[in-house]
């Protein structure tokens, strides 16, 4: 038998969300409008609903329970699709344009898609077109919080509610202080790499294990113009797409690739601006 779904509201959602992110009840209070007092009872109300507890208290402070994480992952996609469906019924109503909120890691951004960005700009005047350009987990947070429509990151990635594509496959490159790198793979090294959690990060050194190189990793930034700089200072070598390799490097060693995808809201109402250039993106 299926057990009966909780009466739950968006308001009460809305109020899990707030406190997951803000320092403190008050503020969280504060950034959505109600009393510290609503917001203490809207939340008992839900985690009576909900019945599991949800959170632990600390004096006169409640803090989250770490159980508490997949009825917060629900609230935030709730939140995420509900925004998606008032803007959208906002622009349907007004027939207004609306605005466009684009993520893209840099290599995205200034690589391989300039050229569509200006394009699709240049073809719709009528949008407010926003660009973020951050690493990917940032991005997919935005994605999944609703502060972003669409994105462009590295896949490998899974996140609840966020729906991916592939767009395309790119290279990955060591570039090294000299010319040319040692043919015993045990002499090359130290890096210079991309920051601990990275995907680009662990495909690197996945490639690198999988050649017998040592990893010793003497530096790190998700800079590419930092980790370059870096290479020209002789503090180690690097593994960068080709495209953010720069004009200064030789062509570099291949061994490995990384897949850029589109990443999205799943179940999230059509924007047909975002659809637009996911379709500009794919081509």
């Amino acid at each position: 038998m299926t057990p009966a779904l909780p009466d739950l509201s968006i308001r009460q959602l809305d109020y899990l969300v707030a406190v997951s992110t803000e320092p403190s009840w008050a503020d969280a209070a504060a950034r959505i409008g109600v009393s510290p007092s609503a917001l203490s009872q809207g939340l008992s109300e839900l985690e009576r609903r909900i019945g599991v507890p949800m959170f632990d208290r600390e004096g006169r402070r409640r803090t989250l329970r770490p159980t508490a994480e997949p009825v917060l992952a629900h609230a935030r996609q709730v939140i995420a699709l509900t925004s998606d469906l008032a803007d959208w019924a906002e622009r349907t109503r007004t027939g207004r344009a609306g605005e466009l909120r684009v993520g893209m890691i840099d290599a995205a951004a200034v690589g391989h898609f300039t050229d569509v960005l200006r394009q699709f700009r240049d073809d719709h005047p009528e949008l407010h077109l926003t660009l973020r350009v951050a690493p990917s987990g940032e991005l997919l947070d935005e994605i999944e919080s609703g502060d972003l429509d669409l994105a462009v990151v590295v896949g490998g990635h899974t996140r609840r509610g966020v729906h991916t594509e592939s767009l395309m496959t790119e290279p990955l490159a060591v570039f090294t202080p000299t010319r040319g790198l040692p043919r015993d793979f045990a002499a090359w090294g130290p890096w210079v790499l991309f920051a601990q959690g990275s995907r680009t990060r662990a495909i690197a050194e996945e490639a690198l294990q999988r050649l017998g190189a040592p990893t010793t990793i003497v530096a790190e930034s998700n800079q590419p113009e930092v980790l370059r700089t870096m290479v020209e200072l002789r503090v180690g070598s690097t593994v960068l797409p080709v495209v953010q390799a720069g004009p200064d490097f030789g062509p570099g060693r291949v061994i490995a690739e990384r897949t850029l995808v589109l990443a999205r809201r799943d179940g999230a109402a059509v924007d047909p601006a975002a659809e637009m250039l996911a379709v500009a993106l794919r081509n």
